[in-house]
């Protein structure tokens, strides 16, 4: 655990600055609250801007606070757990935010839960493909303290105003990206030319 210790010292600048960010965004939200207008409409041209930002726009201070404490874990999680902490954000984010603008609901979707649902499910299937100690470690404390809110918010029962297919969004990109970028420590079968010859 040193070494993931080291690494999230070593991240939690970045992370501290990606959170502050979006406090920044929602002060100048409420100066200019138009740009709100800029999440993810889908299959719309304009819609395709908020693949980028809705991450970063939220609609009131329980949102923002909503979002800001689980990013935090998340965040350090994943650097502790994985080298190319940065570049599994943007994946994650990119991915569910494309998915949402094909095939999401007709509406503004805002805010970074789709990318916090997408880093739930990367963590956790990611830490079981690889089965290094501290990845299958954060997997489980992630399935323990997420687990049962990542199947409630993925469904339409989440509540009017949930951007639930955003969620599921996420989630898709989450494990798309696990899959992707991280590599199975199971022992592979030999290939049919080097199993051993038969012996009676």
């Amino acid at each position: 655990m040193t070494n993931a210790s080291r690494t999230v010292r070593q991240e939690l600048h970045g992370i501290l600055i990606f959170v502050g960010v979006l406090w920044a965004v929602f002060l100048v939200r409420l100066v200019f609250p138009q740009i709100d207008s800029l999440g993810i409409v889908p299959r719309t041209l304009t819609g395709l801007v908020g693949v980028v930002a809705s991450p970063f726009l939220h609609a009131n201070f329980q949102h923002l606070l909503s979002n800001t404490f689980p990013l935090l874990i998340l965040l350090a999680l994943l650097a502790g757990s994985q080298a190319r902490s940065w570049e599994i954000v943007l994946d994650v984010a990119l991915l569910g935010g494309l998915l949402l603008w094909l095939v999401g609901r007709n509406a503004n979707h805002i805010g970074a839960s789709g990318l916090i649902f997408g880093l739930i499910v990367f963590l956790i299937v990611s830490g079981f493909r690889e089965r290094r100690p501290v990845p299958l470690m954060v997997a489980i404390l992630v399935g323990f303290l997420y687990g049962g809110t990542l199947l409630w918010a993925i469904l339409p029962l989440a509540g009017p105003g949930v951007s639930w297919d955003g969620h599921l969004c996420g989630a898709a990109a989450g494990a798309t990206v696990a899959y992707m970028l991280t590599r199975s420590s199971a022992p592979e079968k030999p290939p049919l030319g080097d199993l051993p010859s038969q012996v009676q």
